[in-house]
């Protein structure tokens, strides 16, 4: 294939790319996006392999249906809830891939390249094993593994952090006047123990906005991988990838109210040690879905609060049900969704589109608290940490000043949740025995169901 058409069809591409981006800004055009991004990745695809002196289709056509099993049994068996777990070995595994390519690039390169491609070949390994040790950090994290758990920051974390920084500029001016594979690897172990050491201080709720950074860190990599390779649509696309995640970091800063260099030096939040369970729970009053259905009886306008714990009891169809319900029965219904609610940002829109609530229900955390003390009942279904007033009110608290849902505002508040323990910050949470505040203990699925049936009864 000529250099010309190669050109065009990588132009495609990437128009094909902004317009994908683009469509998946707004719910209603989400999927008309992902089909255009989708396009877009195909057309490069086979652009590359026609454009390239391919040796042997062989090993391309078995690595191809080997990703594509995998990738399908995840697709098919994955569950909503596991969702931000897999987009963390995503991020991961791109950023692996980024560091080998460049890695074996360099190593079968004959003749000393120039300095830009050195250069990028060492940002390609650097950003690619900060972002694999990062993210495989963050997979342990949010599936909750013991082992990650127990590791906990060294004393003097930053200062090591900034000694590693410093290894890493030396070493790459060593490659750069030493060109080698050796200096290369060197320079990835390292990267590797520094992305353990950025990821593994940062923990509770602000994990989202983790994600977010180690998505664009691996856009970043294969920009850079494809400056090594010389392949403009892996510039592109890498570009707009790293650009884009970039910018959803910034958006989830802003809504958790942190800094983003705090984030890309892993030393987000305050941390103390707080007040116990016992000392916060002393107030407590449970409640049954017979009662929270006479409280609903009697309200006209009820704010629905979803969190992770919705998505692990796959409740999200029966509380549609539920909605139909009660906005048949002339109550106004609303959803108030948290910019991190869930553990990935936009995690709650999918969930509750998946069970075909109308997207216009869905209301910004802004837009709910405007209104929250006019609400008659705030029922949270499995959000722990995004409603938990220590936010507002604690300085000392790990999630000190994250904007949050004012449950604890609305005239009366109802908390399914199995039992009371702590959400992903692993704090207690003052709402719970709040004067205002009524615990149904139960499953979210089965709890909601039982409160249907209650309302029907009458």
């Amino acid at each position: 294939m000529s250099p010309v058409w190669i050109n065009l069809s990588y132009l495609v591409s990437a128009i094909f790319f902004i317009l994908g981006l683009k469509g998946m800004t707004r719910p209603k055009t989400a999927v008309r996006g992902n089909l255009y991004g989708s396009l877009g990745m195909l057309i490069a695809v086979v652009t590359t392999l026609l454009a390239a002196e391919v040796v042997s289709f062989v090993w391309i056509i078995v690595g191809v249906l080997i990703g594509s099993g995998i990738g399908a049994y995840f697709a098919i068996t994955i569950k909503m809830e596991k969702m931000p777990e897999m987009v963390a070995l995503f991020n991961g595994f791109g950023g692996a891939a980024s560091m080998f390519v460049a890695g074996g690039d360099f190593w079968l390169r004959t003749g000393v390249p120039t300095s830009d491609v050195i250069i990028s070949t060492a940002l390609a390994g650097i950003i690619g094993a900060v972002t694999l040790t990062g993210s495989l950090v963050a997979f342990g994290k949010l599936a909750e593994l013991n082992f990650i758990k127990k590791l906990k920051a060294l004393p003097g974390q930053q200062i090591i952090n900034a000694v590693l920084a410093v290894l890493l500029l030396i070493l790459i001016i060593v490659i750069v006047n030493n060109p080698s594979s050796g200096w290369y690897w060197t320079i990835v172990v390292v990267s590797l123990v520094l992305g353990y050491m950025l990821t593994i201080s940062i923990g509770g709720a602000d994990m989202p906005v983790v994600i977010a950074l180690l998505n664009s860190y691996s856009g970043l990599a294969a920009a850079a991988t494809g400056f090594v390779i010389g392949n403009t649509i892996l510039i592109i696309a890498g570009s707009l990838v790293g650009a884009s995640g970039l910018i959803l970091t910034k958006v989830m800063c802003d809504a958790m109210n942190r800094s983003l260099p705090a984030v890309l030096f892993g030393s987000l939040g305050p941390a103390s040690d707080g007040p116990s369970a016992d000392e916060v729970y002393t107030n407590v009053k449970s409640t049954s879905a017979d009662e929270v259905a006479m409280l609903l009886e009697v309200a006209r306008k009820v704010v629905i609060v979803p969190g992770y714990g919705m998505a692990v009891a796959q409740a999200q169809h029966a509380v549609r049900d539920l909605t139909n319900l009660l906005r048949e029965k002339g109550m106004e219904v609303s959803f108030g969704i948290h910019p991190v609610a869930g553990r990935m940002p936009g995690h709650m829109n999918v969930l509750l589109a998946e069970a075909d609530i109308p997207y216009d229900l869905l209301k910004e955390m802004d837009e709910t608290n405007s209104e929250i003390e006019q609400t008659d009942i705030c029922l949270v279904i499995g959000a722990n940490d995004t409603v938990n007033p220590d936010a507002r009110t604690n300085p000392n608290s790990p999630i000190a000043g994250m904007p949050i849902i004012n449950a604890d505002k609305a005239r009366t508040c109802i908390v399914i949740k199995r039992s009371l323990s702590p959400g992903f910050a692993g704090i207690p949470n003052p709402l719970f025995s709040a004067d205002n505040a009524l615990m149904l203990f139960a499953d979210g699925k089965q709890a909601v169901n039982d409160i249907i049936t209650a309302v029907k009864e009458g």
